[in-house]
């Protein structure tokens, strides 16, 4: 199959082979991705959302200790008989719809040698011709339009690699890898070049790249020979850097969406509090039981 730009994006990467290690000791026997907001894992927001983008197949790159997602997303036969016999169908037809959203495929990275080297690993579920989308598993984004459906919006205008940007605001650009480039319209931006982790000084905006991207075949070949780095890792935003340096385009869409890293513990509680007070079985109670403890003056 020859690589044409106009291509449907139906495949996602969702790299989870990380250890996790700012949530010990809750991580020690769970991956970090399987922590619940409200009543389901971090992953399957993000699965959901690239779902509800049109994304049809999911290949996650898992390591060792990662086993609980793939069993998350298969069937369990006994658990859905145990529902059908009490009569719980609200609860089985949830449990069903796990495993019914997407295709699931699963790959072990051997190595934890870089973001970059787990997409690789997942090239055998790919057609080398075809563009993908990557979505890492520790943001959630609370969007009208999925930032994933934003992104794709954006590679069918341009055909080029899109990266989903967030302002993280000047006091936190020494965490991400911040983009420069040229405004082209509100929502987005003709990337120029990335500064990783920058000084407050140094850094050319605060828009921060924020684990969602559309990749080319193009990506993928730099990824091919993108030598690593001085800890070791093939890093993927070494590779948008040699795109860049060939003078190829790229973009990156401001996402329009309210943000959580759920890699913070900060984060992750935000958005236990910000979905909870959501939830239509949950929300009445725990709003309640939230103004009972703000206004305790012992807190």
């Amino acid at each position: 199959m020859l690589y044409s730009p106009y291509m449907k994006i139906r495949k996602a990467i969702l790299p989870v082979a990380g250890m996790g290690t700012r949530f010990l000791p809750a991580t020690k026997a769970q991956p970090k991705e399987m922590l619940t907001v409200v009543d389901k894992p971090v992953i399957q927001y993000v699965v959901e959302e690239a779902v509800a983008a049109g994304i049809e197949e999911i290949i996650f790159v898992t390591s060792l200790t990662k086993r609980a997602i793939e069993d998350h997303f298969d069937r369990n036969f006994e658990l859905e008989a145990r529902l059908k016999e009490k009569g719980k169908k609200d609860e089985l037809d949830g449990l069903r719809r796990i495993s019914e959203m997407a295709k699931f495929a699963f790959v072990r990275q051997q190595a934890p040698l870089g973001d970059g080297h787990a997409i690789l690993s997942a090239l055998p579920f790919v057609d080398p011709n075809e563009p993908v989308a990557i979505l890492f598993g520790d943001d959630i984004f609370d969007a009208k339009v999925p930032v994933t459906a934003q992104l794709i919006a954006s590679y069918e205008k341009y055909h080029d690699p899109i990266i989903a940007l967030y302002d993280v605001g000047r006091k936190n650009v020494s965490s991400y890898g911040i983009a420069s480039g040229k405004k082209l319209s509100k929502e987005l931006m003709e990337i120029g070049g990335f500064v990783e982790k920058p000084k407050l000084e140094d850094a050319p905006s605060s828009l921060a790249a924020v684990g969602r991207y559309i990749i080319t075949p193009e990506i993928m070949e730099i990824l091919k020979t993108q030598k690593p780095g001085k800890d070791g890792e093939i890093r993927l935003a070494d590779a948008f850097i040699t795109h860049l340096s060939r003078g190829a385009a790229m973009y990156g869409r401001i996402a329009d969406a309210v943000r959580y890293d759920c890699g913070n513990k900060a984060q992750f509680l935000l958005a236990n509090i910000a979905y909870g007070l959501k939830h239509p079985k949950v929300a009445p109670d725990f709003k309640k039981g939230l103004k009972k403890l703000l206004s305790d003056t012992r807190v």
